[in-house]
């Protein structure tokens, strides 16, 4: 069986360097330091091993760079290497770029044949059993647009996981309890004195006076109007509460479902509370001599563990903090058995960080296990003009509407288009444009051009030989080799956007991928009158077809036959 040609590299480098060095670099530290350059002129695939390791053994990069490139050239001539290189070439401050030779490009047509829908998934070391935690929002309105980044954010990047090999659990923590749920109950119940008895009470400033509680109230007595004009008030604000938190949640999941979201659980702070777990954590802290009383309050020792100060667990009204929920909330996590913490939050959250990962280290866990992803905020746009997105009065511009206004493809498309901790503009009237312009369509458009390639063969009798597939020999235009390479990279792009937890890497590779078919399509004819380069062109183009819908389905957006 050929070496992977990324394998085959890691294991030369790694040796090289043992030459250059006398020391040996493991191949999983050097396999981790190869990227694909964002510009053809420095190759198809980069390593910076150079960069990484050079101050350890005090030497400059640049002749570090030199001497490990003078030991790797002689691999290339013999081994899992041998005409698989057409040249190397060390660039800029120590970088060691490879270029795949074109019988090494070539191949990745009969990859793509072998494997099908198996192309491009990569073979990692190690495989883990991960708990994603995304979205998260509290029940007490419908999901916002910043809720829309972080949920296609999730998705995919448990699609990306999941393929490459990891065992991914995908968790929503509902936030059912607490002061914002008993706000919630209480604002319902001035909506249900509206309805109810045409009353017209005055909202206080800190609770919710969107329009949207007007349909959960209006649900509310329907369903329950008779029984709640038996109640006192007391206990109708707790039905208004009781029915609220559910109602809300029921129109977040339709909104989660119908942006191709599905999640494997729907975990209740309520829930945790009333197990006790709660109760055990804060024992096993004590014990661990990390929690002190001050002004009546009892506060964990974070500063010991990293924080920049101490945190309150149990107010002096032996109220919990939001922390103290949270802490056993991760706690448990672990001891279900994940292996890898990923969770995604908004960038209010960036501070939580330090504190929450402190009190993991308290209690025993290795806090390199967690990861949190921080999504920035969004921006929405229509064309030129900004989408006025205030939160004052309960206005806001939902989910539900971006994908009345987009679809889910365009959507989940465009949240994903920036790195999820660098702020995104949301363009609405590109998203909802039919032109090259827009890229989900423009990606969209490729696969089913393909497919209407297939449709005139069809019509003209052609159909592939996939036995003898010498034809792919006679490849050599230059939008053809361009088209394989864009193929031969799918790999490293998935293993990259695996290492890294971003998704936003598949998405400009499959934008490149489809400019790159696109000009292949522009330049060349697929239906020749030469039978022998038609079954070749063919070949490639189904290829491309094979990894642009595999990328799409990846993303959670379709991959359309027709458009």
């Amino acid at each position: 069986m050929t070496v992977p040609i990324r394998q085959a590299l890691s294991n030369a480098l790694a040796e090289a360097l043992q030459k250059a060095l006398s020391v040996r670099i493991p191949e999983e530290e050097v396999e981790l330091s190869f990227e694909i350059p964002r510009e053809e002129k420095f190759g198809d695939i980069s390593s910076n091993i150079i960069l990484r390791v050079a101050k350890e053994h005090k030497k400059s990069p640049r002749v570090l760079a030199q001497e490990v490139h003078s030991h790797f050239e002689p691999l290339l001539k013999s081994g899992d290497l041998k005409g698989r290189i057409a040249k190397t070439a060390v660039e800029g401050p120590g970088f060691i770029n490879f270029y795949y030779s074109t019988r090494e490009i070539a191949q990745v047509i009969s990859k793509i044949r072998k494997e099908g829908a198996e192309f491009g998934r990569p073979r990692l070391a190690s495989k883990k059993n991960i708990l994603l935690e995304f979205v998260s929002a509290n029940p007490t309105g419908p999901l916002t647009v910043a809720h829309g980044r972080q949920a296609a954010l999730g998705d995919s990047l448990a699609r990306i996981l999941s393929f490459c090999g990891h065992k991914v659990t995908k968790e929503y923590y509902n936030n059912d309890e607490g002061v914002q749920i008993e706000t919630l109950g209480k604002s319902v119940h001035l909506w249900l004195r509206k309805q109810l008895y045409n009353e017209n009470p005055e909202f206080p400033e800190n609770f919710y006076r969107g329009q949207y509680l007007e349909t959960t109230t209006a649900n509310l007595i329907r369903l329950k109007g008779d029984a709640l004009k038996k109640m006192d008030a007391e206990h109708q604000i707790r039905e208004c509460q009781d029915f609220a938190r559910e109602d809300i949640l029921k129109g977040i999941k339709k909104d989660l479902e119908d942006f191709g979201v599905r999640f494997d659980h729907f975990y209740s702070q309520e829930k945790l509370g009333k197990s006790t777990k709660v109760e055990k954590t804060l024992e096993a802290l004590k014990k661990k001599n990390v929690v002190y009383e001050k002004d009546g309050a009892f506060w964990f020792r974070s500063t010991d563990f990293g924080d920049d100060k101490d945190r309150v667990l149990i107010k002096s009204d032996k109220s919990y903090t939001y922390l103290t929920p949270d802490i056993a909330y991760h706690d448990e996590k672990f001891q279900r058995g994940f292996e890898s913490l990923i969770n995604i939050w908004g960038p209010d959250h960036h501070g939580y960080i330090a504190r929450l990962k402190a009190s993991q280290t308290a209690l025993g866990h290795d806090p390199e296990r967690i990861h949190i992803l921080i999504a920035q905020l969004v921006t929405l746009y229509e064309g030129e003009k900004r989408v006025r997105m205030s939160t004052r009065a309960g206005e806001f511009v939902t989910l539900r509407e971006i994908l009345d206004e987009v679809g889910k493809d365009a959507g989940r498309f465009f949240f994903l288009m920036r790195k999820f901790d660098a702020h995104l503009d949301f363009d609405l009237a590109l998203a909802k444009s039919q032109t090259p312009d827009n890229p989900v369509f423009y990606i969209q458009y490729a696969h089913a051009r393909i497919e209407s390639i297939k449709a005139l063969c069809f019509e003209k009798g052609v159909s592939i030989s996939w036995e003898d597939m010498s034809c792919v020999s006679r490849l050599s235009e230059p939008s053809e080799i361009k088209l394989m390479r864009h193929l031969s990279a799918y790999e490293s792009t998935l293993l990259g956007a695996e290492r890294t937890l971003e998704p936003y890497r598949l998405v400009e590779y499959l934008k490149d991928l489809a400019a790159s078919f696109h000009r292949f399509y522009t330049d060349h004819r697929v239906v020749t009158e030469d039978a022998f380069l038609t079954q070749g062109r063919l070949m490639l183009s189904v290829s491309a077809q094979t990894v642009l819908r595999s990328g799409l389905e990846l993303l959670g957006v379709s991959a359309p036959l027709k458009m």
